[in-house]
């Protein structure tokens, strides 16, 4: 197929329309790096909260630590005070983001008991207000990510999608399942596309693509201008890669082995250990090498193992031994 053109948001140019979602806990700056490295056009940070930055949360300088070579980047943001909103977004956004975004979607109980977050898709009126106060106080581009809707039996992102834009938005993504379902069963791509129909604003689909194919077949079915990859990257990098290829019309590389498999780990305990604390790093390595070696031969008892390592040098130790040389010598 022919090549799919870049996303253009607001004065932001992507030129790989493939966004690396938010997701806390995960899409830390290590990973988005590596992200990128990978192909990803646009990555986007841990949602942070407005209040927290309000009142200097020590937490949330290191969720919104940056590197030049991750850039384009999206900041996304959470909250419901469009005032609060509009004077953080002001406070921000010198930051070295191009993107502002703005979480409407997550369905954790606490932030959505808050009113944050999901809840935000019950009242496209404080939708509005939100967007409005923000794109009134910056320049940069103001986004934000929705979901089909709340409940079940009730799916509201076309009206949510066009208070958002009636606010100055300058794109939507739409994560195709209620708040209800948080991520189970099937995302609805119907609902992405009638987002895409209804508004004049680029719309980013997110939801079931686990693939190269699956990307190409949620730009064909929906005519988003762009995708956004989620937990199918977790451990998974090279799916960008994949869905780059795609993209390009060329030929889609093959999927890692055991061996390329360790060095990413490597490669990203590295990354993780250049600007977390070795305790830290290794902690959170723990989950992600989980991650990466689903699905290995003998990865239940490697999981056991990583898990007791305390530092770095134990979990590089793990790695080459019980990755890497064992795929050699395979």
């Amino acid at each position: 197929m022919s090549r799919i053109g870049s996303l253009q948001i607001g004065d932001c140019r992507v030129d790989v329309p493939v966004l690396l979602a938010p997701m806390a806990g995960v899409s830390d700056l290590a990973f988005r790096l590596l992200c990128r490295e990978m192909g990803a056009g646009l990555v986007c940070t841990e949602m942070v909260s407005a209040k927290a930055i309000y009142y200097g949360n020590r937490g949330t300088k290191e969720l919104m630590e940056s590197r030049p070579e991750e850039r384009p980047l999206m900041l996304q943001l959470f909250g419901s005070d469009p005032e609060l909103m509009g004077y953080i977004a002001a406070q921000v956004e010198d930051g070295p983001w191009d993107i502002l975004d703005v979480n409407m979607g997550c369905p954790v109980p606490k932030v959505v008991k808050n009113g944050d977050g999901s809840a935000l898709l019950k009242d496209p009126s404080r939708v509005e207000s939100i967007v409005s106060a923000m794109t009134r106080a910056v320049r940069k581009p103001v986004t934000v990510k929705i979901r089909k809707g709340f409940a079940l039996e009730d799916e509201c992102a076309v009206e949510v999608a066009l208070a958002a834009q009636a606010g100055g938005a300058a794109a939507v993504t739409v994560h195709g399942r209620t708040r209800e379902q948080y991520y189970s069963g099937r995302a609805d791509w119907t609902a992405i596309r009638r987002v895409r129909e209804a508004v004049d604003i680029p719309v980013i689909g997110n939801g079931d693509v686990t693939s190269a194919g699956d990307a190409l077949r949620l730009f064909e079915e929906t005519g988003v201008a762009g995708i956004a990859v989620g937990r199918a990257a977790k451990g998974n990098p090279w799916i960008f890669r994949e869905i780059r290829a795609a993209l390009s019309g060329e030929e889609i590389p093959e999927r890692p082995d055991a061996a390329e498999i360790g060095e990413m780990i490597l490669r990203h305990m590295k990354l993780e250990l250049s600007y977390k604390p070795e305790h830290v790093a290794v902690r959170e390595m723990r989950k992600h090498v989980a991650w990466y070696t689903a699905g290995l031969p003998g990865s239940s008892a490697l999981r056991r193992q990583v898990n007791e390592a305390e530092t770095a040098a134990q979990l590089e130790k793990l790695v080459r031994t019980q990755i890497i040389k064992k795929a050699n010598q395979a």
